[in-house]
């Protein structure tokens, strides 16, 4: 019986901090090695462009800001990017040269409200070099909730390739039950999983939702180091040299739970797995979560899927209108 093979990449490496072309650099670069070695998807690690400030407390504390902190925002703000925009055509023109489907990690800069809200978000692209669709983060984890919004259901995107279908959740969000049950009611069969968490615990959450959503899970890390850090950082004190500041852990899974690319510590580097896709249909034989294991006469999701913004303004009439007022239930 022949089963179709697809050959993924997963990147373990960190731009600059705030450094906008040092990210966009290092996309291309890896991009590059990764196609040369014949991989078809390549996936990189949460807010690649332009860095995941692990550390930093933006001068915030409980009823303050400092001016310091606003400062540092500002930089933050300022090398984020839109979607799309003129960064999206640098990143597509790189996934063309390439040929691969590609999944990349960025901060992303709202175009279609006040453009002050950055959003985390994942970015597909095609190889064509097209953006295909992205998927904001649904809930910021702690003090991360200061820098970017919530993004709503309108991005849960999944993705058709020759290959299957590429469906994505953001670190903690994959935590969320309901969430990850989207994305299975969706079909997805390989489950991006871009992430800030280099824990050992972060492990066990891959191999489950492996075994629970009878798909390959392909989770990419940072390793940064503080050599990675500006010098300059307003109100801030970086890390100290030679620390690693994220120690990686970036893996390959497949649907009964196995790792295919173990976890790398401790390095920069590109995992690579050969996906035998005949394996989600005989994964599936016992257990399929949205499937035939399924009870909808028992239990029910009910997924929002429209967009949402907290004010929108209406310039014929000056009126503002809430969300709730444009779509009334």
């Amino acid at each position: 019986m022949n089963s179709l093979s697809v050959r993924v990449a997963v990147v373990q490496a960190a731009p600059r901090l705030f450094d906008r072309n040092s990210a966009l650099e290092r996309i291309a670069g890896s991009l590059r090695e990764a196609a040369a070695l014949g991989a078809r998807l390549v996936v990189f690690p949460e807010t690649f462009v332009s860095g995941y400030p692990r550390g930093l407390g933006f001068g915030a504390k409980i009823g303050s800001r400092s001016q310091e902190g606003r400062q540092l925002w500002q930089r933050h703000w300022e090398s984020a990017i839109e979607l799309p925009g003129a960064e999206t055509l640098l990143i597509g023109q790189a996934v063309r040269e390439a040929g691969v489907y590609a999944v990349i990690g960025v901060v992303e800069r709202a175009a279609e409200f006040s453009r002050s809200t950055l959003y985390n978000t994942i970015a597909y692209f095609g190889p064509d070099g097209s953006l295909l669709g992205k998927h904001r983060k649904l809930m910021p984890t702690g003090a991360e909730r200061l820098l970017w919004g919530q993004g709503d259901g309108s991005t849960l995107t999944v993705v058709d390739t020759p290959f299957g279908r590429i469906g994505g959740l953001i670190c903690w969000e994959n935590y969320m039950p309901l969430a990850r049950m989207a994305m299975y009611a969706k079909g997805v069969d390989i489950l991006v999983t871009p992430t800030a968490d280099a824990r050992d615990t972060w492990q066990s959450t891959l191999r489950h939702i492996a075994c629970e959503g009878r798909c390959f899970v392909l989770s990419a890390n940072q390793y940064a180091t503080a050599e990675d850090y500006p010098d300059d950082l307003p109100g801030e004190t970086g890390p100290a040299s030679g620390e690693d500041v994220c120690r990686g852990g970036s893996a390959i899974v497949g649907p009964l739970g196995d790792y295919l690319a173990p976890p790398l510590y401790g390095e920069s580097g590109i995992l690579y797995a050969d996906l035998d896709l005949g394996e989600i249909a005989r994964s599936r034989f016992d257990f399929d979560a949205a499937g035939h294991y399924n009870r909808p006469d028992i239990f029910r999701l009910e997924v929002d899927e429209r967009p949402k913004a907290a004010v929108r303004f209406t310039p014929a009439s000056g009126a503002h209108l809430s969300e709730r007022q444009e779509n009334p239930e």
